[in-house]
């Protein structure tokens, strides 16, 4: 398989997912404070969760080595994060805790999460478009 192959295999399965994810939780962002504070009380939990997400991005990561072209970067980027994310989990709970809660009680924050969370839904969109619908020999600036 190609570097390209693999890019446009992981941005089909990573895009439908961002897209679908992203817009749910932007939508429904406010009504998720009791979720969240029920979460971070399980430490088991919490615990798996990270390594879910550590184990996940590693994959994406050891699978897809490409950082050429816009699609190839953004794939790379979104398993390190995912790599990220699931390390803090595992290393720092209560700083992730702290960080959530102080997002969910300020006004302002809860709005720039909304919109970050829909343009990684914008980004989502293009992932899936790119995966499933280019034509790979007409769009060199997807490889």
């Amino acid at each position: 398989m190609t570097a390209h192959q693999r890019t446009r295999a992981f941005a089909r399965v990573i895009g439908p997912y961002i897209a679908v994810f992203t817009t749910v939780y932007a939508i429904r962002l406010p009504a998720l404070q009791g979720l969240v504070a029920e979460l971070f009380a399980e430490q088991a939990l919490m615990l798996m969760l990270g390594a879910l997400m550590l184990g996940g991005g590693l994959v994406i990561i050891g699978g897809h080595r490409n950082w050429r072209g816009p699609l190839a970067v953004t794939v790379s980027l979104f398993g390190w994060f995912v790599a990220l994310r699931g390390f803090l989990l595992i290393a720092f709970p209560t700083t992730i805790e702290s960080g959530v809660e102080a997002t969910l009680l300020s006004p302002t924050a809860m709005v720039l999460a909304r919109v970050f969370f829909a343009a990684l839904a914008v980004v989502g969109l293009v992932l899936t478009y790119a995966g499933w619908f280019s034509r790979p020999g007409r769009d060199p600036e997807f490889a």
